[in-house]
């Protein structure tokens, strides 16, 4: 199995374990630059030199043998629950992708006629019911997430725990996990605990956002967006992710963890 979704500084001063929706464009940037001294012109998602990536055949040995033997500083990066969710949704499915096409081809398409969805379009401006297709893309996340149908669960959408756990079960442990929403302090701690190349200060950093500006702007605030069933839904499937990464399901406009991460409740809880 490996260690799929692990990106490692060609220093090996790091290794960080990619979670989909929380910042990974900003830290695959900063991995970036913590070794060269400058950030990769483009998306950082579409370098293949300069950061080792399990994807590249080339890094696999290095960055199982760093993990295996715990020799570099070992991180990942978490986010409250319906933060994460609502920004699947806007970006990947309402959105417009960097090459100028739906996501995954005919998947808004399908959830389009599966499911009664709308997501508006540019030259509509996005104009749809925000709150209605969110709630029925939610219903469709939970079908892939549950049962597997009508396609397997999206990394966007799928549960976090799920995708740090692969990293504890083959082997690796994490060193530091942080929050989205207090990014500039945990980024901060984790560089200046790592033997990286370059010295860099967070607050210096531009802002990475692959998915900014190509899809409608969030009209609501978050608890609109989840009336009971909705919450239901959530809990369903991301129950883990509110118990173990701290996050408040009673309030949804409450986006900040209650306290901080547990380690050895992650690992005792995700290693089995």
């Amino acid at each position: 199995m490996g260690f799929p979704g692990t990106w490692m500084t060609e220093s090996e001063s790091m290794v960080y374990r990619v979670v989909p929706k929380c910042a990974c464009s900003s830290i695959g940037q900063i991995m970036f630059f913590s070794d060269h001294g400058r950030y990769f012109d483009g998306d950082i998602h579409d370098s293949t030199s300069g950061l080792h990536k399990w994807s590249q055949e080339a890094s696999q040995r290095p960055i199982e043998e760093s993990v295996k033997a715990h020799k570099s500083l070992t991180f990942t990066c978490v986010r409250n629950p319906y933060g994460r969710i609502l920004s699947s949704f806007f970006d990947k499915i309402a959105g417009i992708q960097r090459n100028g096409k739906r996501y995954r081809g005919n998947l808004v398409p399908q959830l389009i006629q599966r499911y009664g969805i709308d997501v508006g379009s540019p030259e509509n401006n996005f104009d749809f019911d925000q709150i209605a297709s969110f709630r029925r893309f939610l219903l469709f996340a939970r079908d892939t997430i549950r049962w597997r149908r009508p396609m397997e669960p999206d990394i966007h959408w799928s549960s976090m725990a799920g995708h740090i756990s692969t990293f504890i079960v083959n082997g690796g442990r994490y060193d530091q996990i942080f929050f989205t929403e207090k990014f500039n302090d945990g980024m901060q701690k984790a560089l200046d605990a790592a033997p990286t190349r370059v010295k860099l200060d967070v607050n210096d950093v531009p802002k990475f956002n692959e998915s900014e500006g190509h899809g409608p702007k969030r009209a609501h605030k978050i608890s609109e967006y989840f009336d009971d069933l909705s919450r239901h839904l959530v809990w369903e499937i991301y129950k883990k992710d509110f118990q173990l990464f701290k996050y408040d399901f009673d309030n949804p406009d409450n986006k900040m963890p209650k306290s901080e991460v547990d380690l050895n409740e992650v690992h005792a809880k995700l290693g089995r």
